[in-house]
C-alpha cells in the first residue's frame, strides 16, 4: 500500500487536489459538490500517476531511478496498470456525477496527463498536456459550482501558466536520464537554462495573473501571494544548475497552493 501510495507522485497528486478542492469553495460549490470534486481530482490525478510509473518501467530500470517503487519492486508493472485503470474508471464516473460540462472540462486534465505519459512527453509538444490539463481544471471547478458558471479568463490564463511552468520545472532534474532513454521533449530541447529561465518567467506572470486579474485592486492576500513568488521564481530561474533541480518543481506546487488559498482568504471569487 505504500508503494501505490508513492506511485501516485504523492506529492503533485495531493497539490493539485488541493488546489481544485481550495477553488470549489471559493466558486462556491456545495460542501456535497466540493467533496465530489476532490475524489474526482484525486482518483484522476492517482490514475496519472500510477500510469506513468507502470509505462516508464522499464526506462526507470534502465537509469536505476531509486525513488520508484517498481524499481525497487515494491510493486509491479501488472499492479500498477491495474490500479490505474480502476483509477481513470472512478475519475471518469465522479467527474461525470458532476454533470457533463464539470465532468469533460475535469477530464480533461486526466486524458491530458495519459496523453503525456502514452507518448507527448518525447515530443516537442511535451507542455501542451500540462497547459492544456491545467487551464482546463479550474474551469471544470467552477462550471461545478450553481448555474454552471464559467470560469473567467484570468483564472484560466494563470493555470494553463503554471502548468507550463510545472513541467519545465518536473523535468529539470531528471534531464540526463531522459536523454540516455531517448525522451527529448520541449525542455530537453530547449536545454537546463532556457527552460529555467521560461519557467521562473511564467510562474512569477501566473501569480501576477491572478492578483491582477479579478476586477477592483488587488487584495492584502494578492500583494502576500506576489511577495511569496519571488523566492518561488528565484528558486525556478536556478532550476538550470544541477543543485537547485530538485527544488524546482516542489517551489512551483506549494506557490500554486498558497497562491490559490490566498485568493481565497482575499475574497476574489473565481466566477
Amino acid at each position: 500500500m505504500r508503494a501505490l501510495a508513492v506511485a501516485t507522485h504523492a506529492g503533485p497528486t495531493a497539490a493539485v487536489t488541493t488546489v481544485a478542492t481550495l477553488l470549489a469553495v471559493a466558486a462556491g460549490v456545495s460542501p456535497g459538490r466540493v467533496a465530489l470534486v476532490c475524489v474526482a481530482v484525486l482518483a484522476g490525478q492517482a490514475s496519472i500517476g500510477w500510469s506513468n510509473d507502470w509505462l516508464d518501467a522499464d526506462r526507470d530500470r534502465a537509469v536505476a531511478r531509486a525513488d520508484k517503487p517498481v524499481v525497487q519492486q515494491a510493486v509491479s508493472p501488472t499492479r500498477l496498470r491495474s490500479a490505474a485503470l480502476v483509477a481513470v474508471t472512478a475519475a471518469v464516473l465522479l467527474s461525470l456525477l458532476l454533470g457533463v460540462v464539470p465532468g469533460v472540462l475535469l477530464l480533461t486534465l486526466v486524458t491530458s496527463g495519459w496523453a503525456y505519459n502514452a507518448g507527448l512527453k518525447r515530443t516537442a509538444a511535451s507542455a501542451v498536456p500540462y497547459v492544456t490539463g491545467f487551464g482546463a481544471l479550474p474551469a471544470g471547478v467552477v462550471a461545478a459550482a450553481p448555474g454552471t458558471p464559467v470560469a473567467p479568463w484570468w483564472l484560466i490564463t494563470a493555470g494553463a501558466a503554471l502548468g507550463a511552468a510545472a513541467h519545465l520545472a518536473n523535468v529539470a532534474p531528471d534531464l540526463e536520464d531522459d536523454h540516455a532513454t531517448g525522451v527529448r521533449g520541449l525542455p530537453h530541447r530547449l536545454g537546463a537554462r532556457v527552460s529555467a529561465a521560461v519557467g521562473a518567467l511564467l510562474l512569477g506572470g501566473a501569480s501576477l495573473v491572478l492578483v491582477l486579474g479579478p476586477d477592483g485592486p488587488p487584495s492584502a492576500a494578492g500583494w502576500a501571494a506576489v511577495v511569496l513568488a519571488v523566492p518561488a521564481v528565484v528558486v525556478a530561474a536556478l532550476a538550470g544548475r544541477p543543485r537547485f533541480r530538485r527544488l524546482a518543481f516542489p517551489a512551483v506546487m506549494l506557490l500554486t497552493v498558497l497562491d490559490v488559498a490566498l485568493l481565497v482568504a482575499g475574497g476574489a471569487a473565481p466566477v
